[in-house]
């Protein structure tokens, strides 16, 4: 379960901090007049500012973004000379194209236009669900795209279809009537375009000549060269095939989904119903099963990969070494307590162990992409042996430590080779900033910090690892972007946006509130870190609190020095008081912390979020009667247990997309933190939300879409109608048509005037508590119940 909080509702994929941004005004650089493709589309009409200079709903879900233009998949040409990216239009903040910088000018074009080039095909069922699995959902136009090796031309997928698009602008379409075509690469060497169709691998050679199977046993329950659905969903594998360096053999998966219990899911739509036999892993069912093979690019000379006696296992990772002599496979077992790193041979498919990773007896292992194969044969590798995420240098049977401590290394950026250099990401400074730092491989644990102070960094190297590509923000900077050298020494800005007259978000900034941060202590005494923001306090006055939470385990934290969107502003300015806690379970605090959920959710969430609470109720400021609560997907459940174990805490509580019953949830999740529930049947019982609904006694709101195909409408419809069996009050919204992310052109709006509206009522609103009397006076009549509705 990846994280859907806030950021859902404004149509962001379950993130807190927004993805690099650069705007096209930012560098002053004009698009040359005399190519079609590098005119950028009107900016509309930014919407009415009201006279106050404060935010409305519309503005806030309106176009042109308001923090800025909000682009994707920044990546270096292989030559370094352009950085691309995919950006949102000013007029469709959903839709986006593809534009390049000259990292030598600043010159930038767009280099193809998704509406001018697309068909607006509808998309097959396969994608809609990749899509979802990758949290873009909502994205329109080109989602993706990869450069040829040479620089000189890049993949385009569009619409369902492949494009291959030159420098100048041009493109030429790679594939006719496909039906979808899924994970497209360009092979390393830049021969052959590969892509997923109808289950199978294709390979279609960029020189001319049609596509051809690579494999041809894909259909029905088999699927070659995709991930499978919990390799998506929770292990953020989205490939099922990998190309050797030298394009003489390509490394396949095969799954087969026949064991896997079907489930009927109703996708409820406005027009109408569409049925679907989805075949989903829930904790404690049969997974797919998976298989690995390697094969010539014509698909002959097939070798199954040994993968060990036991086939219920996860296909976790698969690399190949830089020569191409063995691949290394990450074989994780079922209960996620152990990771085999196999070296396997591809002329044969015998492996052997590398190396080994256990966890704790009451904990899991953390799956990470945080590792590099070295030319030497070496690795350098993220593990979380000593409770904290630290890199290491694997070499002959023997481990190095390159950093150690009691902070997260979050990331591995690059790794120079020839100086013998590593960048990661990491938090060793503050943990609630994410920073750029390097370390000599021959000099561990000395670390230099390559990032500025007071911003949440994110980073990505070219493969020379000469430069950096930086993206930041701050709480009240939406993010920029800016090119380093190897020291982080800026060399120049792609994106400044700074809120300066122009910019979408400066006719707000006289009202933009600061982000206060804080610690307090959990029961046991864990430090827990909390962020706030107030409106201008008035001298005896107290405000009502929108308190926001997530809660879950597996996902990055919430509560960052990172820029918020303008949502939680739009909520200040309506007199609210908007908070949020990182409870113990979540990540980026190092194991311990988070193996307080380990067969325990629902508890020490809900406890941390109660003391969250009660700080908020000692201060002088905050009306104690009046704290909301809002949560989705995770936050969702959280919502509901907070209300059935803590009653009379919150004055009421927001549940989007929960899940009500973990047996409903699926294998690789569920079960890395509940276990088996044929084992530990106590843990799944005392985690359910369905059971104990009628202690319910403060106003809920329930909201799902009705087409979900990760958390199904089962979990809220098994939810409501335990509420109404036992006459116990709530509200209910349901959107049509929409999966886990209900978000989109209106959709957005309504959702959050439906749920302002019922905060509005039950909480804002209602009348305050009437203090005790005096001895000896006459109690004051109690204010009539604000109206609930079922």
């Amino acid at each position: 379960m990846r994280a859907w909080v806030l950021g859902l509702a404004l149509g962001t994929a379950g993130c807190s901090i927004a993805t690099a941004a650069m705007a096209a005004d930012q560098t002053g650089a004009t698009p040359p007049a005399t190519s079609p493709a590098s005119t950028a589309p009107a900016t509309p009409p930014a919407p009415v500012d009201p006279a106050d200079g404060r935010l409305t709903l519309a503005r806030v879900f309106g176009n042109p973004d308001l923090s800025g233009t909000q682009p994707r998949a920044l990546r270096l040409s292989p030559d370094g000379t352009l950085l691309t990216s995919l950006r949102n239009r000013p007029d469709e903040k959903e839709r986006f194209d593809l534009w390049a910088v000259d990292t030598r000018t600043g010159a930038e074009r767009m280099l193809v236009d998704s509406k001018r080039v697309g068909t607006g095909a509808e998309l097959t069922e396969a994608e809609k669900m990749q899509r979802e699995r990758a949290r873009i959902a909502g994205s329109k136009g080109i989602v993706d795209y990869d450069w040829s090796p040479d620089g000189k031309t890049i993949l385009v997928p569009l619409d369902g279809d492949l494009y291959l698009a030159t420098l100048d602008g041009q493109t030429r379409k790679l594939t006719q009537g496909a039906g979808g075509a899924l994970n497209p690469v360009v092979s390393p060497r830049g021969q052959y375009v590969t892509y997923v169709r109808d289950q199978n691998l294709w390979a279609q050679p960029l020189s001319g000549g049609p596509a051809q199977p690579v494999t041809k046993g894909g259909g029905g329950t088999v699927h070659f060269g995709e991930a499978e659905f919990v390799a998506q969903e929770e292990m953020h594998r989205d490939t099922g095939y990998w190309w050797s360096p030298d394009e003489s053999r390509i490394a396949v998966e095969r799954f087969d989904e026949a064991p896997v219990h079907v489930f009927t899911r109703a996708a409820i739509g406005a027009t109408g119903t569409k049925v679907y036999e989805q075949r989903y892993p829930a904790a404690g069912t049969p997974n797919a099963v998976v298989e690995l093979f390697v094969m010539k690019p014509d698909g002959s000379g097939q070798v199954k990969v040994d993968l060990g006696p036991n086939p219920d296992i996860y296909l976790a990772r698969v690399d190949w070494l830089p020569d191409g002599s063995a691949l290394l496979v990450q074989r994780q077992t079922r209960d996620q307590k152990r990771m085999d790193v196999l070296r396997v041979d591809p002329a044969t498919g015998r492996s052997t162990i590398l190396f080994t990773e256990k966890s704790g007896e009451k904990s899991w292992l953390n799956l990470s992409d945080a590792y590099r194969v070295l030319k030497d044969g070496s690795l350098i590798w993220r593990s979380e042996k000593t409770g904290y995420g630290q890199l290491y240098r694997f070499a002959a049977g023997k481990w190095t430590p390159l950093t150690k401590g009691d902070w997260v290394v979050t990331s591995l950026v690059g790794v120079d080779q020839d100086k013998g250099r590593v960048y990661f990401l990491g938090n060793k400074d503050d943990v609630l900033e994410q920073q750029l730092y390097a370390v000599d491989i021959a000099k561990p644990n000395q670390i230099t910090r390559l990032t500025e102070r007071g911003y949440w960094n994110g980073a990505t190297m070219d493969g020379s690892a000469s430069r950096f590509i930086v993206s930041r923000s701050s709480p009240s900077q939406p993010t920029q972007v800016y090119l380093a050298d190897a020291t982080g020494k800026r060399l120049s800005w792609i994106n400044e946006n700074a809120i300066r007259p122009g910019h979408p978000y400066y006719p707000y900034l006289a009202h933009h509130r600061e982000t206060q941060f804080g610690t307090i202590k959990a029961a046991d005494g864990t430090t827990l870190y909390y962020e706030m923001i107030t409106p201008k306090l008035e001298p005896g006055k107290t405000y009502p609190v929108f308190f926001q939470h997530y809660g879950g385990p597996g996902t990055g934290q919430q509560v960052t020095r990172g820029w918020q969107g303008a949502l939680p502003q739009y909520l200040v300015d309506q007199g609210w008081i908007f908070f949020q806690i990182d409870n113990r379970g979540s990540y980026n605090r190092g194991k311990a912390f988070e193996d307080h959920i380990y067969h325990a959710m629902g508890t020490v969430e809900v406890e941390d979020q109660l003391a969250g609470a009660n700080y908020l109720k000692t201060l002088p400021f905050v009306d104690p009667a009046k704290i909301a609560t809002y949560g989705w997907s995770y936050g969702g459940y959280m919502s509901i247990k907070m209300l059935e174990k803590t009653p009379g805490v919150y004055a009421a509580a927001v549940s989007g997309a929960p899940v009500t019953d973990w047996q409903l949830y699926d294998t690789h999740y569920t079960e890395r933190y509940l276990g088996d529930p044929a084992k530990d049947p106590a843990s799944y019982s005392g985690s359910a939300a369905i059971a104990d609904a009628s202690k319910i006694r403060d106003p809920l709101l329930l909201i799902h879409g009705m087409a979900d195909d990760n958390v199904f409408l089962d979990n809220s419809t098994a939810f409501a109608a335990e509420m109404q069996r036992t006459a116990t009050p709530f509200e209910m919204m349901f959107y049509p048509g929409y999966t886990h992310r209900v978000a989109g052109p209106g959709i957005s709006e309504h959702l959050w005037k439906t749920i302002l509206n019922f905060l509005d009522r039950e909480v804002k609103n209602r009348p305050a508590a009437v203090p005790a009397p005096e001895e000896g006076e006459t109690p004051a009549a109690p204010a009539p119940a604000p109206a609930t509705a079922q």
